[in-house]
């Protein structure tokens, strides 16, 4: 199928690049823009409790006040607010609410902190209804540029945070990022390209194709988003960068070595190229079947954020797979060997390569060097067991020198850290009961003994008197493991236990959909991380037609990604000073480390298999495949993980996060999993590894396991020269 494919075309290259143009043209015009949103709210399905009680928020509550910032006043020197001082901080804010800025109803003066250091003013802002709506951030920066002047002739100093205020500063730090990424990729898969193929038109080769199809890819995942009503969260942009070009580039990569070493084995420029896709065509489709059901198993998660990412990132390596086999063979065919200019080096084979060297060790002792990389990756893995999930997605993945962050760490000084972002519990009967004074009241007093609360404002009732509403203050930060763990164990146990007869009691806010997405991916992890497994398996099973490789292949991945958190956690919780990791990374690492990690798996085990096919015992076939593939992994690895690199000059935390973890992952993936570990299990396992199929015997060979028809081969043409490297 793969040799037709090929021929078909480099017979018809104009009409295939022709073909790629109009698609692209027609997708431009009809789909709509990509959107995404930073509510984690969203994300939750409407069975969980913190969206029961947004819902009944806006059905009791509608015109409840949403304070979507906070003004933070203290003195400039650092002494304690005085009468005057306050009096200041009511006429600042009445000057600010009469700017008629707009998005903003109301700026009040809050009471002074009981140890007098800061005093608050509340910003009250509509609910946001469309997560592109930046009007409310816009207002932000208007408060922030005018507070210099009404500040004058004052001792007071302010700042302003708040869920707008961190949305304001996300937004600008995300703007640089996507920026600072597209930038760093391009430059990155640019200058690897160049020193390994010294041709400035390969090196561009990856930038023009990629952009071409870059935006189609973007455009029909909008497209997705639109008609299935998935919501994508804002990292998907600088996800899809460098998903596109960096698993493009591999394709691409598997394509053009293997056409150069087809080239000095005395192939035509055509014909090269024919055989190219015909003898890696199976490998990048198997590959990127892989990629795409990893990414596609992520359509079962609970969360909104995770289910429309898997298919939107699925969407991408499709698109890069159709162009992988079709787009990149046609414009290379045309370039022919001009695709290598100025070098000449494609010509020879250089000899005596490093490849060459390794694969010879590591056939003389593939026990030796299986050991070895389990016990790297082993010990790796032990550091996994610190892992801890952070949930703040917003906060802490801004850097500190922003005002939201210094404006949130000076409210601190004098009020709970819970107070930027209250947590909302509803008393509601539902059956039509109305509420009495005794009931409410009872309850606010259960509710603040509980372990781990700062404050329970008094219960506002609904007009029909049937649903109350309490303002909780925690004492510790809405995000931090203290909160979700008031919330979870102390504060929904207790409202439920309290709540009187035929009354029911729903926890919303922010730390109660932190804890619902907590248990969403608890959930997730059991279900998603089977499925996708198994998926792979079968489509390992298939590519190689063994029962028994796809087992240690799965084990190796494994153990890539165990190596993979425990180095992510290392690193940023133990050396560094974060929290704790975003709790989807185990999920995209494990989707990004397997999938991946496993299409460098396939190229490794498909030219074993192929060498063995030529009459190879094991252990030569596994040396042999290290030295004419190891270059085309190390290529492929290194340039896959600088890409993910360029997500950690982000400045962001998050995203510096995925970007050491995927950048790590694709390394080892590369490195040990792919040119070590695979390679010399299968030389030790042997021609068991293709049980039942047996697809490593050529259709000449002897049936018994591990002939040396190979030495019989080499004795009878001792003149037939030796298969080129890919380096």
């Amino acid at each position: 199928m793969f040799a037709g494919l090929g021929r078909f075309v480099v017979r018809h290259p104009w009409w295939v690049i022709a073909t790629w143009v109009i698609a692209a043209a027609a997708v431009l015009s009809f789909a709509p823009k990509l959107t995404a949103t930073s509510d984690e709210a969203s994300f939750l399905p409407s069975e969980y409790e913190s969206i029961k009680a947004m819902d009944l928020q806006e059905a009791q509550f509608p015109r409840q006040r949403n304070i979507a910032a906070i003004i933070v006043f203290q003195r400039s020197d650092g002494a304690r607010l005085t009468p005057a001082d306050s009096a200041d901080v009511r006429q600042v804010s009445a000057e600010l609410a009469g700017r008629d800025i707009p998005e903003v109803q109301d700026v009040s003066a809050a009471a002074v902190s009981p140890n007098k250091r800061v005093q608050t003013a509340t910003v009250a802002m509509p609910e946001v209804a469309n997560p592109d709506d930046t009007a409310q951030q816009d207002a932000v920066q208007t408060l922030r540029d005018a507070l210099p002047a009404t500040l004058k002739g004052t001792d007071l100093t302010a700042g302003v945070t708040g869920s707008a205020a961190q949305s304001l500063d996300e937004r600008e730090s995300s703007e640089r990022a996507g920026t600072l990424v597209a930038v760093g990729t391009v430059v990155i898969i640019i200058v690897l390209l160049v020193a390994i193929f010294r041709s400035p038109i390969i090196a561009l080769l990856p930038v023009v194709l990629i952009g071409l199809i870059s935006p189609m890819a973007t455009g029909l995942i909008a497209s997705a988003n639109d008609v299935f009503d998935m919501k994508a969260d804002r990292s998907i942009q600088e996800l899809l960068t460098v998903v596109l070009f960096g698993v493009g580039t591999d394709y691409i990569l598997f394509l053009l070595f293997r056409y150069r070493e087809a080239l000095r084995a005395g192939e035509d420029a055509k014909g090269g190229m024919v055989h190219a896709v015909e003898r890696v065509g199976e490998a990048i489709a198997s590959a990127a079947g892989a990629v795409i059901v990893a990414f596609a198993a992520l359509a079962l998660s609970t969360l909104g954020m995770l289910k429309s990412m898997g298919p939107a990132l699925a969407i991408a390596v499709f698109v890069t797979l159709l162009a992988g086999l079709t787009l990149v063979p046609a414009v290379v065919s045309l370039l022919g060997t001009r695709v290598f200019w100025p070098s000449r080096s494609w010509r020879a084979e250089p000899s005596g390569t490093g490849f060459a060297r390794f694969g010879a060790a590591l056939a003389r002792r593939p026990a030796v060097w299986a050991v070895a990389s389990a016990v790297f990756m082993g010990a790796l893995t032990v550091g996994a067991l610190g892992y801890r999930a952070n949930f703040d997605l917003a906060g802490s993945s801004l850097p500190k020198t922003k005002e939201s962050i210094v404006a949130q760490r000076d409210m601190e000084k004098g009020f709970p850290a819970g107070t930027t972002d209250p947590t909302s519990l509803y008393l509601d009967a539902p059956d039509g009961h109305r509420l009495s004074r005794a009931e409410t009241t009872a309850f606010r007093d259960r509710l603040r003994q509980v372990d781990g609360v700062g404050s329970v404002d008094p219960a506002k009732l609904s007009k029909d008197g049937r649903t109350a509403s309490y303002e909780v203050v925690l004492a510790d930060p809405p995000a931090s493991d203290d909160a979700l763990d008031t919330v979870r164990s102390g504060l929904r146990p207790a409202a439920d236990e309290a709540a009187p007869e035929r009354t029911r009691a729903l926890v919303g806010g922010t730390t109660a959909v932190y804890v619902d997405i907590n248990k969403a991916v608890d959930r997730d992890y059991a279900v998603v991380f089977p499925v996708a497994a198994l998926c792979i398996m079968i489509i390992l099973g298939l590519l190689l037609r063994s029962l028994v490789a796809p087992w240690y292949l799965m084990v190796s991945v494994a153990l890539g990604f165990g190596a993979t958190l425990g180095a992510t956690s290392i690193i940023f919780q133990r050396i560094g000073t974060q929290p704790g990791l975003m709790f989807m990374l185990p999920v995209i690492m494990y989707l990004f480390v397997v999938a991946l990690g496993t299409d460098y798996n396939i190229l490794m085990v498909s030219r074993l298999r192929e060498e063995a096919r030529e009459g190879r015992d094991p252990r030569d076939a596994a040396g042999t495949a290290v030295r004419h593939s190891g270059p085309t992994i190390a290529a492929a690895g290194v340039i896959l993980a600088g890409t993910f690199a360029t997500l950690m000059l982000a400045g962001n935390a998050t995203l510096s996060q995925m970007g050491f973890a995927l950048s790590f992952g694709i390394v080892v993936a590369a490195f040990v999993m792919a040119m070590i570990f695979t390679p010399s299990l299968t030389a030790l396992i042997g021609h068991t590894a293709w049980w039942p199929g047996h697809g490593d015997r050529g259709p000449n060979q002897s049936a018994t396991p591990d002939a040396p028809a190979a030495r019989t081969r080499r004795e009878r043409a001792p003149d037939s020269p030796p298969r080129p490297p890919d380096a």
